[in-house]
């Protein structure tokens, strides 16, 4: 049996730093007008705006409000990128006074952009625990956009109960996973 035609994967391009500029361009030019969005970079976006990478294979996006979204399929076609909106906290209990870090990026039009907070992304980054989710945790660190014993208190502020929403999660486990990076750092 044959996937339909539709269904059929095209491989975009990466995300540079060129594209990751005409997204933020066009989608800001997109929102509906009369209100105010925040859309924060997750990421690979992050890792391109800090210049810790040339590219990602994708752009990774939360937001507060989905009207912003209305032309996302368009711009994910025609700058040929794969978009994606994920929260970390689909993947890390939500670390106390997140949306309060998250780091101004610029406001275009009626868009205000972030970064999403540095201490949920460093969380995650390590307790997915590849080579590039490290070296990228590192650089939160080296830039001063995350203090380890800062993390470390955060994560021992989860209470227990929340982690019933992550079974391949646990407490103990993400705090060796946090400790373990601090002894690197």
């Amino acid at each position: 049996m044959h996937a339909p035609a539709s269904w059929e994967l095209h491989m975009r391009e990466d995300v540079t730093p060129e594209r990751l500029a005409i997204l933020m361009q066009a989608l800001s030019a997109s929102a509906p007008r009369g209100m105010e969005f925040r859309v924060c970079m997750v990421g690979g976006g992050t890792a391109i705006l800090r210049g810790w990478r040339a590219s990602s294979l994708d752009v990774d996006l939360a937001v507060d409000d989905d009207r912003v979204l209305r032309d996302i399929q368009r711009l994910k076609d025609e700058l040929d990128i794969n978009i994606e909106l994920v929260e970390p906290t689909a993947f890390v209990p939500a670390l106390q006074g997140a949306a309060d870090r998250h780091v101004f990026i610029r406001k275009i039009k009626r868009v205000a952009w972030y970064h999403y907070d540095p201490y949920t992304q460093v969380l995650a980054k390590l307790v997915r625990g590849l080579e590039r989710d490290l070296a990228d945790a590192r650089r939160f660190v080296e830039d001063g956009l995350v203090d380890m014993d800062t993390l470390q208190r955060l994560v021992d502020a989860v209470p227990d109960a929340a982690y019933a929403r992550y079974p391949s999660l646990s407490k103990g486990a993400v705090r060796r996973a946090v400790e373990a990076f601090a002894s690197t750092c």
